[in-house]
C-alpha cells in the first residue's frame, strides 16, 4: 500500500535533498531538513496515540508547520481532516463531532481547548497541540481504502458531504494534474492560498516534483511583490482575487512576471475582465484551472490550445461526457479518469472504482474540445420553462462601473416557476430600475433579474465562494 510521504522523500532523494522545500520570508527549510522535522513530528503524534486510520483534524493557520504537520499524520497513515483556520470554534466542534475526529491538532495561538505539546522544537514557528477526542463509529471500510485525508467542500449548495482520498488516489491524481502543470525542481512556486482548501492536487503535487514552495500570503500583496522583484519565482498558483490585485497595483510593473511560465488562476471563475487585463499589463494569458474535489484537476485551459472563457480541454488521463444536452450542446458534465475519490464519508458511501462522476455542472464543449461551464446545475432557474444560468447573469451585472458584485438565484413563483432575481453590493451611484434597464440592453428578456436588492455584503464561504443556498436569508433593500 502507497504511502504519500514516502513518495515524496523516495522522489526527493533520487534528485537531491539538499535544495529549498519550504520558504516564507523568514525561514527556510530543505528537503532534508523538512523530512527530518516530519519524521521527529510523526514520532511525537504516535507517542500520543496517533496510528494507522485514525482521524486528525488539523486545525493551523496557512505556513510551514502546516506542511509539517500534514506530512507528519500521512506519515503513520492516520487522516487528515483540513479545518479552515477561519473557522469559529463552534465550527470546529461541530466538524469534529460530525466526522467523528479522533484528535485535533491545533495551534495553540487559534483554540482554547487543552492539549499536549508535541515534537517541541520540530516547528518553525507555531506551537501545536494535540488533543484526544472521543471519536466516532468507523464505517465498514474505512481502513481498508487506505486512506489519508477527509476535505469537506467549501458547502456553496449545501452541506458538504466530506471527500475521501486514499494514498493511491492522491499519487493518482498528482501525476494527472502534473500532466498539464508539468512541475519541475527547477520551479518556485509563489503561493497565497488557503492550505485548508488547495493541498493535494498542489502542494503535495509540488513537493514530489522537488520544487521550491515560496509561501506569499503574509501581508499579500507585498510579500509577493518581494518575491518577484528579486527574480523568484517560475509559478504562481492563485485565485482570480489575487490576479485583480496585481493588475490594480502599481506596485507590479508590466515586466515583474518576466520569469513566471505559468499562472495558475482556481478556486472561483475567473472574470473576463480580470484576464484581460493581467494579459494586457503582463503579457502573457492566465491558465483557467478546473479542479473538483471528487475528482482532482481534468482541465487546464492553456493559452496555446484553449479558448479563454472556457477551462481549456481535458487532459489526457480523464475522459468527459455530456448527458441530456440542450438544442444549444449544454449538458450535465461526467467525469472519470485517475485518482478520482474513494467514498463520502458522511453519510459514508463508497465510490466504485472507475464510475463517471457527476460534476453537478452544466456545460459545453466546442469544436475544439474546449469545455464551457454554463452554471451550476443546482443553480439552474427556470423561468417559464426557459434556461437561466445565475454565472452569465452575474457577469453581466459585475460588469457594471457601479457594482462591485453580485448573486443571482431563482424565486419560486406560482405561475412562472422562478423569477431571476438578484443581490448587488454597489460600488456607485445607481438604482435598481437604472440596473435592470441595463440588464435588459445585455441580455434577453427572460434572463434580466426581475427583482434587485442592494445589500452591504453577500453571503459567502470561507474559501470566498458565493453560498447560494443562503441567497433568500439576511438583509437588503428593495429599490
Amino acid at each position: 500500500m502507497k504511502n504519500i510521504f514516502e513518495t515524496i522523500k523516495q522522489e526527493a532523494e533520487l534528485r537531491g535533498v539538499d535544495k529549498a522545500a519550504l520558504k516564507d520570508g523568514r525561514n527556510e527549510l530543505s528537503y532534508s531538513t523538512l523530512f527530518q522535522r516530519v519524521e521527529s513530528a510523526a514520532e511525537g503524534l504516535r507517542g500520543q496515540g496517533v496510528a494507522k486510520g485514525l482521524r486528525v483534524a488539523l486545525f493551523c493557520g496557512d505556513s510551514i508547520d502546516y506542511v509539517i504537520s500534514s506530512l507528519a499524520v500521512l506519515a503513520l497513515r492516520a487522516v487528515v481532516i483540513p479545518v479552515s483556520p477561519s473557522s469559529a470554534e463552534h465550527e470546529v466542534d461541530a466538524l469534529l463531532e460530525r466526522i467523528g475526529a479522533d484528535f485535533l491538532l491545533f495551534d495553540q495561538a487559534l483554540c482554547t481547548r487543552e492539549g499536549s505539546p508535541v515534537a517541541a522544537g520540530q516547528f518553525v514557528e507555531k506551537k501545536m497541540l494535540l488533543a484526544e477526542l472521543e471519536g466516532g463509529e468507523t464505517p465498514a471500510g474505512f481502513t481498508e481504502l487506505n486512506p489519508a485525508f477527509v476535505r469537506f467542500s467549501s458547502g456553496t449548495t449545501g452541506q458538504s458531504k466530506g471527500v475521501l482520498l486514499s494514498h493511491e488516489a492522491i499519487v493518482e491524481r498528482t501525476d494527472a494534474a502534473d500532466k498539464g502543470l508539468q512541475i519541475t525542481s527547477d520551479d518556485t512556486v509563489l503561493w497565497v492560498l488557503s492550505m485548508s482548501y488547495h493541498f493535494v492536487v498542489s502542494i503535495l503535487l509540488f513537493l514530489r516534483r522537488g520544487a521550491t514552495i515560496c509561501l506569499c500570503y503574509d501581508h499579500f500583496p507585498l510579500a509577493l511583490l518581494d518575491s518577484v522583484k528579486v527574480g523568484e519565482g517560475t509559478f504562481i498558483y492563485a485565485s482570480p482575487f489575487h490576479y485583480y490585485a496585481m493588475c490594480e497595483s502599481s506596485g507590479f510593473a508590466p515586466d515583474s512576471l518576466k520569469n513566471i511560465r505559468m499562472a495558475i488562476s482556481t478556486s472561483m471563475k475567473l472574470p473576463d475582465d480580470t484576464a484581460s487585463a493581467f494579459a494586457e499589463k503582463f503579457g502573457f494569458e492566465l491558465t483557467e484551472a478546473y479542479g473538483i474535489i471528487e475528482v482532482g484537476l481534468p482541465f487546464l485551459n492553456r493559452a496555446a490550445d484553449g479558448a479563454r472563457g472556457s477551462v481549456g480541454r481535458i487532459l489526457p488521463d480523464y475522459e468527459i461526457k455530456l448527458l441530456n444536452e440542450d438544442e444549444e450542446g449544454i449538458g450535465e458534465i461526467f467525469i472519470r479518469g485517475k485518482g478520482m475519490f474513494n467514498a463520502y464519508v458522511s453519510p459514508w458511501k463508497i465510490f466504485p472504482k472507475d464510475d463517471w462522476f457527476n460534476a453537478g455542472d452544466l456545460g459545453r464543449i466546442d469544436e475544439n474540445g474546449n469545455l464551457f461551464i454554463a452554471g451550476r446545475k443546482k443553480g439552474l432557474i427556470n423561468f417559464m420553462g426557459m434556461k437561466v444560468f445565475p454565472g452569465e447573469v452575474e457577469a453581466v451585472l459585475n460588469a457594471h462601473p457601479c457594482v462591485k458584485e453580485s448573486l443571482v438565484y431563482g424565486e419560486p413563483h406560482p405561475r412562472y416557476g422562478q423569477l431571476p432575481c438578484a443581490r448587488v453590493v454597489r460600488c456607485g451611484d445607481i438604482d435598481a430600475m437604472a440596473l435592470k434597464r441595463y440588464c435588459l440592453g445585455e441580455l434577453s428578456p427572460q434572463k434580466a433579474p426581475k427583482s434587485i436588492s442592494f445589500v452591504e455584503r453577500l453571503p459567502k464561504t470561507p474559501s470566498g465562494k458565493l453560498r447560494r443556498n443562503a441567497t433568500m436569508s439576511g438583509g437588503g433593500h428593495e429599490a
